[in-house]
């Protein structure tokens, strides 16, 4: 039985936490890295992981090229959030003929923001029979795939909420720097205004693909802009000092609704010093369900988990661009990657 073979395309902050994953699970080798930063380039991939060994994968920005060379099962992809941005790297892997799973928050349910490029994948997809996946912690996990196999148990759904807070003082330093700890407020609203924070990408993707599962017609999804969590003592993580008076984080909140009635409600909050840190997802019918994770799960050991464990469901899966609510119950693979690979 041969090791399912895997090409990554883009070697950042949590793509760089997949490899190093992916070095260590058995069944996958890695056989291409792909990267568009000149500082990458030409390096061995342990050297850019920063690893006591070589792997003799050397970094190449010519994904075309690797491809047809490496003939990967698979691309793990992640560069950008937003599908604009990613949509030309993915045409370029999919006409090579290779499945793709991808961190890119808007790919988790496209059909809403990207409607267009979401029907040029899928049909793209289909002509050359692979299959397109993004998914992630959240957007992927969290406040869609979990809300959507909680409402398994109710014959009546009348209202869904669900909330993620984070102490961001335990996440990497570029992420406390996306959502402003630090800033003034009058710097956080500047950034805000221009873009430089952008707060947390995926809260409408997740809300459609709840509805879509449960064939609600929405009649407006709002996501409001991200609000400072302003600091009311001095608190730190190891790398920024957040005084009193200055912010810590950012809070956002997303709504749907059907007629004048709330039908799904999205909180999200991350900030350093959150003295409660959880996943909560409520809802409302018949029979109620609360489910509470505390404290939350950790982003990016969640994101990668996400990635790497739908590397066999990507593979076995029909061809097209899915999403999470398209693939079978997900779980860990703990065992031997192969192993979940289908037989038929």
């Amino acid at each position: 039985m041969k090791n399912i073979r895997v090409a990554l395309f883009g070697v950042g902050a949590v793509g760089a936490l997949i490899a190093k994953h992916l070095l260590e699970k058995q069944g996958i080798d890695i056989v291409a890295a792909i990267d568009t930063d000149p500082q990458k380039l030409s390096r061995d991939l342990g050297e850019v992981l920063h690893l006591e060994t070589r792997t003799g994968i050397t970094l190449t920005d010519n994904a075309a090229e690797v491809l047809k060379k490496t003939r990967p099962d698979i691309v793990v992809h992640a560069t950008s959030s937003y599908l604009k941005q990613t949509f030309p790297q993915i045409v370029a892997l999919v006409k090579q003929n290779v499945n793709v799973v991808s961190t890119c928050e808007e790919l988790s349910y496209p059909y809403l923001s990207e409607p267009k490029l979401a029907q040029e994948l899928d049909v793209l997809a289909r002509k050359h029979d692979v299959t397109v996946l993004g998914t992630g912690i959240n957007p992927g996990f969290l406040m869609d795939t979990l809300v959507i196999t909680l409402t398994a148990p109710c014959t009546r759904i009348d209202r869904i909420e669900a909330t993620r807070i984070m102490n961001a003082a335990t996440r990497r330093v570029p992420f406390q720097k996306k959502i402003g700890a630090g800033l003034t407020v009058e710097e956080f609203n500047t950034k805000i205004k221009n873009k430089q924070i952008t707060g947390h990408v995926g809260l409408e993707q997740s809300i459609a693909m709840i509805a879509n599962a449960l064939a609600w017609k929405l009649d407006r999804i709002t996501v409001e802009p991200a609000r400072p969590v302003i600091a009311k003592k001095p608190t730190a993580s190891k790398d920024i000092q957040v005084p009193a008076g200055k912010v810590a984080g950012l809070r956002q909140t997303a709504r749907a609704t059907i007629g004048d009635k709330e039908a799904i409600t999205l909180h999200f909050g991350a900030y350093i010093g959150a003295e409660q840190e959880y996943d909560a997802v409520t809802i409302q019918g018949n029979p109620n369900v609360a489910q509470k994770i505390q404290p939350c799960i950790h982003g990016d050991a969640g994101t990668v988990a996400m990635i790497v464990n739908a590397i066999p469901r990507v593979i076995n899966a029909p061809a097209g661009l899915l999403t999470m609510k398209d693939l079978p119950v997900p779980h860990a693979t703990p065992e031997d990657a192969r192993k979940y690979l289908s037989t038929e």
